[in-house]
C-alpha cells in the first residue's frame, strides 16, 4: 500500500503519548511500527539480516576509496635537482661501510656552517643572546613586512647617493629563498615567463613553475668567466614581439653555481639592454660582497640608478655573508624608477607577505647591528673573505692539474664550476662522472645538469684545506683511472 508524502512524522514518544496518532495511520504502517524496537535508532531502508557494523565499514570504504586530490600548485612544484641528485646519493657510505675505508667527503652542500672551518658570525650570536636577555618584546608578533628598525637598517644599507629607498620599500622574508618567492610571485601569472641564468640556481625554476609560469634560460659564457651572453639574451627578448610574456630577468651576482662576479662595465651593458626592452631586474645578491682579489661587487640597483629607468627588485639576506643560513633571514628591496613602474608589484608583494610572517622577531632584532658595519664587523668580513679566497685558490690549483678537467678561478661566493672533457675521460656525461666518482672515491660533487648545463660539475670550497686536498687527490686519481688515452 503506497503512502503519501503527507504521512505524519512518527517517533516512539509520539506513539506512546498519542493513541489518536496511531489510529490515524494506515493499518500496514501501524503493524510496521509495532514490530520495531523503538529504543534503538531507526535503520531506514535496511532489510532483514542487516549488519550495522558491516554497513558502516562499507560506507567508509566507499567514501575513502578515492584519494584526496593534491592542488595543482603542489603538483607543479618540482625541484629538478632532486630527480638528478637523489639517485646519486644512494651510493653515499661511511668509511666503515666501504672495503677501501675511504671516508665520505662532500663538496656539494652549499651550507657554509657544515664542519668547523667557517663558524657563524660571533657578533650576530652575541647580539641575539643580548636580545633574548634584554628585549622581552622580541618574543611577540611582528609586522608582516618586518620589524621597523630592521627595515630601516636594510633600506639604509641598500641606498646610495644615486638612489635612496625607505623602510616602506623593504619586506623581510624567511631567508633569501623566501624573498625570491615573494618577488617572483608578485610578478608572475600562469602562462608568463621569467629569464634565468644557465647554469643557475634551480629555485628560480621551482618558484616560476609552481605558479604555472615558465623559465626562459639565458646563456653564460665560461670562456668569459661566466659572463652573460648578451647577444643570446637579446635574441630571447625579441620573442616578446611573438607573444611571449616575459615579466623580468633574474640576475645572480656573485653567482651560484659559477663563482663569477660581474664587472661594472658588464652590468652597465646589461642594464642598457634591459632599458631598451623595458625589462625589470630581479637581483639575487645574497652573496653580496663575498668577492676575491680585485673583483668588486656592484649592486645592480646602484648601476641602474645612474639612468633612473630600469626598476630593480633586490633580494638578499644573512645566510651567506654572515654564515647564518639556519636563521632564515632574507629581504626584498624595491628600487623603483622615476615612472613608478614597480608600485603595483610592491603593493602585491606586501599583500603576499601577510600570508606567512617572515623571519622571527628575535633574529630580526639583530639586523640593525649587523648592517651598521662597525669596525669590528668590517674586520670579521675581511677575515671571512680572506679565508674563502685562500680555500678557493687552493682547490682551483689542485683541480686544474687533474687530467681531463678545466677549471676557472672563482671570483666570489663559495663555488666553482669544473668542465669535463668527454673526449679525454671515459664517462658519458656529468651525471655519470659524479655517480662514478661517488661510488669509487666516496667524493660527492653536484653535476651541472642540476643547474641546467651538462658536462660540468660544481664544487664548494667551504671545507678546510686538508679536506679539500684529500678530495682533490681522489678526483685526480679518478680522472687518471678513467682516462681514454
Amino acid at each position: 500500500m503506497a503512502t503519501s508524502d503527507t504521512t505524519p512524522n512518527v517517533t516512539s514518544r509520539s506513539i506512546s503519548s498519542s493513541p489518536k496518532a496511531v489510529a490515524d495511520l494506515p493499518d500496514l504502517a501501524v503493524e510496521m511500527i509495532e514490530s520495531l524496537d523503538l529504543t534503538k535508532p531507526l535503520a531506514a531502508g535496511k532489510g532483514n539480516g542487516w549488519d550495522e557494523k558491516k554497513d558502516e565499514e562499507n560506507v567508509a570504504t566507499k567514501s575513502w576509496a578515492r584519494p584526496c586530490p593534491a592542488s595543482q600548485k603542489s603538483i607543479r612544484t618540482q625541484n629538478p635537482i632532486r630527480a638528478i641528485v637523489d639517485p646519486i646519493v644512494k651510493s653515499i657510505q661511511s668509511g666503515l661501510e666501504r672495503e677501501d675505508g675511504k671516508d665520505h667527503i662532500s663538496l656539494a652542500l652549499g651550507d657554509p656552517t657544515v664542519g668547523d672551518s667557517l663558524p657563524p658570525c660571533q657578533i650576530a650570536l652575541d647580539a641575539v643572546v643580548e636580545a633574548v636577555l634584554t628585549k622581552s618584546h622580541a618574543a611577540g608578533y611582528v609586522n608582516a613586512c618586518g620589524l621597523p628598525a630592521a627595515r630601516q637598517a636594510i633600506a639604509e644599507y641598500h641606498s646610495s647617493s644615486l638612489q635612496s629607498v625607505t623602510s616602506e620599500n623593504v619586506i623581510i622574508a624567511s631567508g633569501c629563498s623566501g624573498a625570491l618567492e615573494l618577488a617572483l610571485t608578485s610578478l608572475l601569472d600562469p602562462g608568463t615567463c621569467i629569464l634565468v641564468p644557465q647554469p643557475g640556481f634551480p629555485l628560480y625554476q621551482v618558484i616560476a613553475e609552481s605558479h604555472g609560469a615558465s623559465i626562459l634560460p639565458y646563456q653564460l659564457i665560461p670562456e668569459r668567466n661566466w659572463e652573460i651572453n648578451l647577444e643570446h639574451l637579446e635574441s630571447l627578448l625579441l620573442q616578446r614581439k611573438r607573444d611571449v610574456d616575459i615579466r623580468g630577468i633574474v640576475v645572480n651576482n656573485p653567482s651560484n653555481p659559477t663563482g663569477a662576479v660581474f664587472s661594472l662595465q658588464h652590468l652597465e651593458e646589461l642594464v642598457a639592454l634591459c632599458d631598451k626592452y623595458q625589462l625589470p631586474i630581479i637581483a639575487d645578491e645574497v652573496y653580496g660582497d663575498l668577492t676575491f682579489g680585485n673583483h668588486k661587487f656592484f649592486p645592480l640597483a646602484q648601476v641602474a640608478a645612474r639612468q633612473h629607468q630600469v626598476p630593480v627588485i633586490t633580494t638578499s639576506g644573512l645566510a651567506k655573508q654572515y654564515l647564518l643560513p639556519g636563521w632564515r633571514v632574507g629581504w626584498v628591496v624595491f628600487h623603483d624608477n622615476t615612472h613608478g613602474s614597480l608600485q603595483k608589484v610592491e603593493a602585491g608583494a606586501k599583500r603576499l607577505a601577510q600570508v606567512i610572517l617572515g623571519a622571527s622577531h628575535l633574529v630580526q632584532s639583530v639586523i640593525p647591528k649587523l648592517l651598521a658595519m662597525s669596525p669590528e664587523m668590517e674586520a670579521w668580513k675581511r677575515t671571512l673573505r680572506g679565508k674563502l679566497e685562500k680555500q678557493a685558490n687552493f682547490l682551483h690549483q689542485q683541480l686544474s692539474s687533474c687530467h681531463g678537467l678545466t677549471t676557472l678561478a672563482p671570483q666570489g661566493a663559495m663555488y666553482s664550476m669544473v668542465c669535463i672533457d668527454l673526449h679525454i675521460l671515459d664517462v658519458q656525461c656529468d651525471i655519470d662522472f659524479c655517480t662514478k666518482l661517488l661510488e669509487e672515491e666516496n667524493v660527492f660533487v653536484l653535476p651541472g645538469s642540476a643547474f641546467g648545463r651538462q658536462n660540468i660539475f660544481r664544487v664548494v670550497f667551504c671545507c678546510d684545506e686538508p679536506i679539500l686536498e684529500a678530495a682533490a687527490n681522489r678526483i685526480a686519481q679518478f680522472c687518471l683511472r678513467h682516462a681514454r688515452c
